[in-house]
This record gives C-alpha cells, sequence and structure tokens, in this order.
C-alpha cells in the first residue's frame, strides 16, 4: 500500500487549487505533445499546488483502446513537474475509472509514474450497487491513497446516499473527498458522513462543484455527532474551472484563506465575486445546454490563450453549443479582472522553451 509522502500529505490537508488537466489535441484529433506539456507547465506557474490527470476534463475516452493515450498523458505531466524542480511540495493526481480490473489496473500505472493518489470516478458505473462501489474503492486503496468523487449525474456519476459516504470515509488510506454534484443537499450529505465517520480528522475535504466555489471555500460546517458538534472546512478545490485562468484562480484562494484565517466576517465582495466566477463557469460549461459544452468550453478558452491549437475532443460530437462562444465573449467582457490573459502572454515565449 502506498502512502502519502509527509510534505503531500500537508500540502493537501491545508488546502489548495489543483486543476483538472485537459487533453491538448491535433486538428486530426491526434494528441498534441507540445501543447500537453504546455499546460502543465502552465499550471505550474501559476501557482497551483497540483494537477489532476485522467478524469472527466482530460477526457474518459482516452482509455479506449482504439485511442489509447492513458499511459502517454499521465506520462507527459508526471515527466513535466519532475523537470520543473519545483522548491514546493506539489500534487499529482490520477483519474482511475472502470470495473475493478481496470480501477487497480490504471491505480498500479499511476503508482509506477509516482502520483501521489487516484481520483476514484463512477462513471459508466450507473448500475453499480454501492456494496460493490465500496468494495472496489477497498481493492484500489490497498494500492495508492484515495481521492474520492461525488460526480454530478449529467456527465456520468450517480447519487449516492449519506451511508455510502459514511462506510467510504471509514476506508483506509481515503484522504480525501472532491465533492462535485452540484448539488447543495448532497455535498451536505457527503459533508455529514464525514464528520459522522471515526476518520473525520483523517480526510480533506475539496469542492468539485464548479457552480459554487466561492461559498464551499468559504463555509465551515458545524455538525451534531453524538450530541457535539464537530466543524469541517472545504480547504480547496480539485476543478475543471481551475483549468483556465489558474493564476487568478490561486490569488483568489490565497485570499480566501487569509479570510478564514482571520476569523472575520466574510467581505460581501468576495460573495459577489464568487457569483462572477459561477456566472463565467455557466459560459464555460454550458450549464444552459446541460453541460453538453463543457470540455470545449474550457478548450475554447485555452485557445483564445494560445494554449492549445483548437477545441478538438476525441468525440467529434462534442463541441460548442449554439450561442457559447458567444457567452464566453461575454463573461470576457463582463469579468475582465477574472482572466489571466496578460500572465499567460508574458510568459509564453518562456513556457514554449522548456525542454
Amino acid at each position: 500500500m502506498a502512502m502519502l509522502h509527509p510534505e503531500i500529505k500537508e500540502l493537501l490537508f491545508q488546502g489548495t487549487v489543483i486543476p483538472a488537466h485537459p487533453l491538448a489535441l491535433n486538428g486530426d484529433r491526434s494528441l498534441d505533445r507540445e501543447h500537453q506539456r504546455l499546460l502543465t507547465r502552465y499550471y505550474m506557474a501559476s501557482g497551483a499546488g497540483g494537477i489532476a490527470v485522467g478524469v472527466h476534463t482530460t477526457q474518459f475516452q482516452i482509455r479506449d483502446p482504439k485511442i489509447d493515450l492513458y499511459h502517454k498523458v499521465l506520462q507527459l505531466a508526471s515527466e513535466e513537474v519532475s523537470k520543473g524542480n519545483l522548491e514546493r511540495p506539489f500534487i499529482k493526481v490520477a483519474g482511475i475509472s472502470g470495473d475493478v480490473e481496470q480501477a487497480v489496473n490504471e491505480a498500479g500505472i499511476a503508482a509506477g509514474l509516482g502520483y501521489d493518489l487516484v481520483l476514484v470516478s463512477n462513471n459508466g458505473l450507473g448500475d453499480w450497487s454501492e456494496k460493490a462501489l465500496l468494495d472496489r474503492t477497498r481493492e484500489v486503496a490497498k494500492i495508492m491513497p484515495v481521492f474520492g468523487f461525488y460526480l454530478q449525474p449529467a456527465v456520468g456519476g450517480k447519487v449516492l446516499s449519506h451511508d455510502f459516504w459514511k462506510q467510504f470515509a471509514e476506508i483506509k488510506n481515503v484522504q480525501a473527498i472532491k465533492m462535485a454534484p452540484f448539488n447543495r443537499y448532497q455535498t451536505l450529505e457527503v459533508v455529514r458522513a464525514v464528520c459522522g465517520s471515526s476518520r473525520c480528522n483523517d480526510i480533506a475535504l475539496y469542492t468539485g462543484n464548479d457552480d459554487n466555489i466561492m461559498a464551499d471555500l468559504l463555509t465551515t460546517y458545524k455538525v451534531k455527532v453524538n450530541n457535539k458538534v464537530v466543524e469541517k472546512d472545504v480547504v480547496g478545490g480539485l476543478l475543471g474551472h481551475w483549468a483556465v485562468w489558474t493564476y487568478k484562480a490561486v490569488q483568489i484562494f490565497e485570499e480566501i484563506k487569509k479570510v478564514k484565517r482571520s476569523g472575520t466576517s466574510v467581505p460581501k465582495e468576495l460573495l459577489t465575486l464568487g457569483m462572477a466566477i459561477t456566472d463565467a463557469n455557466a459560459a464555460f460549461f454550458d450549464a444552459a445546454n446541460d453541460f453538453h459544452g463543457c470540455i470545449p468550453g474550457i478548450h475554447e478558452v485555452l485557445r483564445r490563450q494560445n494554449m492549445v491549437k483548437g477545441i478538438w475532443c476525441l468525440d467529434p460530437r462534442e463541441t460548442l453549443s449554439p450561442t457559447q462562444k458567444e457567452e464566453i465573449d461575454r463573461v470576457y467582457r463582463d469579468y475582465p479582472e477574472l482572466n489571466d490573459d496578460q500572465f499567460v502572454a508574458d510568459n509564453m515565449d518562456k513556457w514554449l522553451l522548456m525542454k
């Protein structure tokens, strides 16, 4: 059983920014290695505390035997982190999917490539029982530290019970849970379940609710357990939204941490900023069309910054929805303070020269 390096564990529990890493493609939908590496350099330079590779934003189809990119994209990211010679901890999370055999195999690949944790996705397993999903996680946890994942049903997840999450929290080597049901009630159920478990202090909670980032990060939950009040914070985020405008996201995250450390009331300006972030996310993720264009929406922002060549996805049917481009234009106009275009422009030549 692999264990977390103490510095990685400290950073994970303090809380940090972990972007969900996109997939850079050429026009023929082959892997664009140069821009795939460029994205990893961008996240490191932006001050992110880690990356998540092989997750929904990286496109689940990389596992298709005809495409066969899972090992390659994990390898490219790991190599770039190693070459970056960062003088700080940097968390590498690998997404894993599929049945028990596939999930265990992918966990082994991640371990061999030096990843720190695996994000366990239940996509495509909608007909599995909660017991089967728990047993699968137990097998994965024998190999790698686990980052749980409540994936919203709109993009392949399923609704899971309070009892599921309480049993999930009891699994040794579960180190963190990403809550991304895009639902306040279901998010609260996860928090209550973790607080009611014997491992409450052994699990870091991260937001994956791209529609509610600010509120999740600013909230201290207070849950009564056996007549005692247990407090639990969402300490960081592992987010597809943070795949773009990452430099500004890191700055905003540091401001949130500063406010929480001070113990003062939350400035209303931060709540207002939170609504701007949600509005931008609605455009990027194509909320108006049930998230059909969420991945090409991320690509479109990166394309405008020359971080990728185009918005191509492995599935040719995945493209921008009608009016989505106009919505991205609008949030660029309405919230110029949120983009990091100048940071990218100032550093692009340097990143491209890195070998």
